[in-house]
């Protein structure tokens, strides 16, 4: 799963997929704004077939919060 969601994340933000890691911050790290966190949700979305809601995709600052909570779904 991390995988893919790296992939997914260097295409939408133009960032070498070797840079990401689980502790990788979407502004600090990967230099994302707010729409283009806005842009990679719908991605991921798109891509996972799952829809994630406005008040989850807020609390994302890492990767790894985005992977995690991915995976948490796949639980339910």
């Amino acid at each position: 799963m991390f995988e893919k969601i790296k992939e997914i994340i260097a295409d939408k933000l133009s960032v070498n997929v070797d840079d990401i890691t689980m502790e990788s911050s979407f502004i600090e790290d990967l230099g994302a704004d707010s729409l283009d966190i806005v842009e990679l949700i719908m991605a991921l979305e798109d891509e996972l077939e799952m829809e994630i809601p406005d008040e989850d995709a807020e609390k994302f600052t890492t990767v790894g919060d985005v992977v995690n909570y991915i995976k948490a779904q796949g639980d339910e």
